[in-house]
């Protein structure tokens, strides 16, 4: 009798097969290619017509174990490793879009994939039309008959936004167009978008799933039929993981479910403490009550993430003080890691873009994004508040 596992179990149970040596956890594959017992096998293998290993571009059993963990958690069909998440991303839309499709799209969306909106995808006669966070209403309105992709991420980077998945989900099944969202703040332990509808769900294995600072990843997942197109697009291309990679990042997700547990406990808490600040504006946080979308957030995610945004009294100068200022945490561009992360978008991340165009994503001169680690809970409050008061 099949007895379903939970999320948990199944991180730490689901492996590729052992080898003749019958190792308790699965080793590291570092082989380029793989051998064929004859020439049956050989082309047997390469007409597909048997499940075997080829060349690491394709498969490796690292990856397929690391893949397959993330099919599961997410309730997916099938899926397919990328050396990154930004690979992840393109390589969805390289395989699914063809000259002269239109893409439907969040403006709230992280900067590379606005560049290739906007700089590349143009390129291939592909266009974009985007729609504000609130305004989700209006997508109808955006939708030509030469759409093929409804885009988003939820929460937004950095702002913290959410989205109704539910209802994107119900306006791309009436439009019958394909629904891909970026899950990469939540994880597939705090929110499953195929559950809401989604087609295809990408992530940036370099941040929660990683969760440790050390390799890049990416992943897409979603139905089978759309992913033979995202691996046959790949296998050409070449944005494949290393099984390295895919090695770390396997044995990461057996302890996604604890670490993400600790990380929202510790960001509500931040968040709480911010929220009383003299020196700050306003907080946002998917599970705090002051957040716009609190509702929706509660329906769609199982607790409110790690990434707390908030805005410093005093605009963008503020916000460099209050970066300079800061003992414990790092600076760093990346986000997700075991140690809590600052970062002001206005004057880094940001900063080439005009103040109008910031505002069109939420981000304000004073806005910083924390991604909270997983040090003892006083010591990250108590650096955020001597920058703050400093």
């Amino acid at each position: 009798m099949n007895i379903k596992k939970h999320f948990e179990t199944e991180a730490i149970r689901t492996q590729s097969e052992r080898s003749q040596f019958s190792e308790h956890s699965v080793p590291l594959y570092i082989t380029s290619s793989f051998v064929f017992d004859d020439a049956e096998d050989m082309r047997a293998s390469f007409a597909e017509e048997k499940e075997k290993n080829i060349y690491s571009r394709f498969s490796n059993p690292n990856t397929t174990e690391f893949v397959e963990k993330i099919v599961q958690m997410e309730g997916a069909e099938s899926g397919y490793a990328f050396a990154t998440g930004m690979a992840a991303i393109f390589s969805t839309f390289g395989a699914l879009l063809s000259s002269g499709d239109h893409v439907v799209s969040c403006r709230s969306v992280f900067g590379s994939t606005h560049t290739l909106f906007t700089k590349y995808l143009p390129k291939w006669n592909i266009e974009t039309s985007y729609f504000k966070v609130d305004e989700v209403d209006k997508i109808d309105s955006l939708i030509k008959p030469d759409t093929k992709i409804l885009y988003a991420e939820t929460p937004t980077n950095p702002g913290v936004d959410i989205l109704d998945l539910k209802q994107l989900g119900q306006i791309a099944k009436k439009h019958n167009i394909l629904l891909v969202i970026d899950n990469c703040f939540a994880t597939p332990y705090l929110q499953r978008p195929i559950e809401f509808g989604a087609d295809i769900v990408v992530h940036s294995a370099t941040k929660l799933i990683d969760g440790q600072g050390r390799v890049l990843g990416g992943v897409a997942v979603g139905r089978t039929d759309l992913i033979r197109e995202i691996y046959l697009f790949s296998r050409n291309t070449g944005p494949a993981m290393s099984p390295f990679n895919a090695w770390v990042l396997s044995k990461s997700l057996e302890t996604l479910a604890v670490r993400v547990e600790k990380h929202c406990d510790n960001a509500n808490q931040v968040a709480k403490f911010l929220e009383n600040h003299s020196n700050v504006n306003w907080v946002r946080y998917p599970f705090l009550k002051s957040h716009p979308q609190y509702e929706v957030a509660k329906k769609q995610m199982k607790l409110g993430g790690n990434i707390v945004a908030f805005e410093v009294k005093g605009g963008i100068e503020a916000g460099r003080k209050f970066l300079n200022n800061i003992k414990m945490c790092s600076l760093s561009a990346n986000l997700g890691d075991t140690r809590t992360i600052v970062t002001h978008p206005a004057s880094t991340t940001h900063s080439k873009l005009d103040e109008n165009d910031r505002l069109e994503v939420s981000i304000t001169d004073g806005l910083v994004r924390i991604s909270i680690g997983l040090e003892y809970i006083d010591d990250i409050i108590n650096d955020l508040d001597q920058a703050l008061k400093a």
